[in-house]
């Protein structure tokens, strides 16, 4: 096998999935409270710092000629945010988000032979319209757990949508892989038709 996922993210296995790729995935192995505590830069910064951890845990793997990594970081007033650890927290990450902007970056990277060979990074924006405590609470009833496991707190192809005023970037850099730029790497790689 040419390919493997570097990732426990069932949204990022349905990408590839969707977009016919043969691969076999790993769970990373990658303390990333660590990388955050140490990090210095910015959030683009750190979700390719992130993403190149979770490549290079798992590229010496069995049979694999590639090991995709991807992280995404959110950033939301110049504070970053991790996954909600509960729903308390997830309903306060709400509250803090409502009326202000989103700036979630998702990051990509290629490792080969213990080594990154290419990363990518890119950014959405995305307007979070003024939320209700009523709201807030309706809403985790509706999509909870599922969002414990989203940086953000929301599934763009779930009930998430419904959090926002307007939405600038690319849908796949939303879902957690700049997708594109990825299959497009694969192609200069030889791992897809070009």
């Amino acid at each position: 096998m040419a390919l493997l996922l570097a990732s426990t993210s069932p949204i990022r296995r349905a990408m590839l999935d969707q977009a016919g790729l043969d691969y076999g995935t790993a769970s990373p192995d990658v303390d990333e409270d660590a990388v955050k505590a140490r990090h210095e830069g910015s959030a683009a910064e750190l979700a390719l710092e992130l993403a190149r951890a979770k490549a290079l845990s798992s590229s010496t793997e069995g049979d694999a000629k590639w090991v995709i990594g991807s992280d995404s970081v959110l950033e939301v007033g110049g504070k970053l945010f991790s996954k909600p650890g509960d729903r308390d927290e997830a309903a306060a990450h709400l509250r803090y988000f409502s009326g202000k902007v989103m700036q979630l970056t998702s990051a990509v990277a290629l490792a080969r032979d213990g080594g990154i060979d290419w990363d990518h990074a890119d950014t959405a924006r995305l307007v979070v319209r003024d939320l209700s405590d009523e709201f807030i609470a309706a809403y985790l009833d509706a999509d909870w757990p599922e969002v414990s496991y989203c940086v953000g707190v929301f599934r763009m192809e779930g009930p998430g949508v419904t959090l926002f005023d307007r939405i600038d970037g690319n849908y796949f850099t939303i879902l957690g892989l700049p997708l594109l730029p990825l299959l497009g790497a694969l192609r200069a790689r030889g791992e897809m038709l070009a």
